[in-house]
């Protein structure tokens, strides 16, 4: 079976402080520009934020 292209894409976050990566989801037709986020970073124990990288 084929799978269908829709307008969700797997996306990688990026630490900007660390390497540390997250990988998520997002809509292609929502989130058109690059998504930019403050979540936890386990390496660093703190929050910053992850941009997202292609």
């Amino acid at each position: 079976m084929a799978k269908k292209k829709g307008n969700r894409v797997v996306i990688k976050l990026k630490s900007a402080e660390s390497g540390h990566v997250y990988w998520s989801e997002k809509n292609r037709k929502n989130d058109t520009g690059r998504l930019e986020i403050r979540r936890y970073d386990p390496t660093l124990r703190k929050h910053v934020v992850y941009k997202e990288e292609k």
